[in-house]
């Protein structure tokens, strides 16, 4: 009798974790079946019924997860934007000293504006609350950076490393419009020589 208690106890934690697999896979099939649409289409050429057959579900699964192609974009570049914030967290951990590190993630994030730059799709994408969490995330990364290469005397002393953070973060910008990821490394030369000491 306790034994058959325990196979139930079991039981419903495999299936909700099925459950939650399944649901992951839907929605990540629907998100990248989305963008390759968009990217062969244009963006107001998609409907939801090519994202269901391109995602092989039911329009009527499609619905339950979204209220349109718009919501499902953004919950696309919602998963872009963690996956970038992960990536610098990587980059930096990496690195060596503090000012490595701080070279690191300002080349990644500025290589990352470059790549993802310029489309109608950024233009729809780049506004709301996700993205504003994301720049708030963003700074106190690049604001933790430059305090501790503060504290090295890597870092000018006559701006506090706050403001520093938001030049950083408006100067690699211009990453979105740069020719080459050459132009890019200088880009990046450029600003970090902004924050050297005198």
């Amino acid at each position: 009798m306790t034994s058959t208690f325990r196979i139930l106890d079991v039981v419903p934690k495999l299936w909700n974790d099925t459950i939650e697999a399944h649901r992951r896979e839907v929605r990540d099939a629907t998100l990248d079946t989305t963008v390759a649409l968009v990217a062969k289409h244009g963006l107001r050429s998609v409907t939801m019924s090519q994202i269901a057959e391109g995602a092989g579900i039911g329009r009527a699964t499609l619905y339950k997860y979204f209220s349109g192609v718009e919501a499902i974009l953004v919950a696309w570049h919602e998963r872009q934007v963690a996956r970038h914030l992960e990536y610098l967290t990587e980059v930096r951990d990496r690195a060596g000293g503090a000012w490595e590190q701080l070279e690191a993630v300002l080349q990644a994030y500025a290589l990352i504006s470059y790549e993802h730059h310029g489309t109608e799709l950024a233009a729809l994408l780049h506004r709301g609350e996700h993205v504003a969490r994301a720049q708030g995330q963003l700074n106190e990364l690049i604001g933790d950076l430059l305090t501790r290469a503060a504290k090295t005397g890597d870092l000018r002393d006559d701006v506090a490393p706050g403001e520093l953070a938001t030049y950083c973060l408006h100067a690699l910008e211009a990453a979105s419009s740069m020719a080459s990821k050459a132009a890019v490394t200088r880009l990046v030369a450029v600003t970090l020589a902004g924050l050297r000491p005198g």
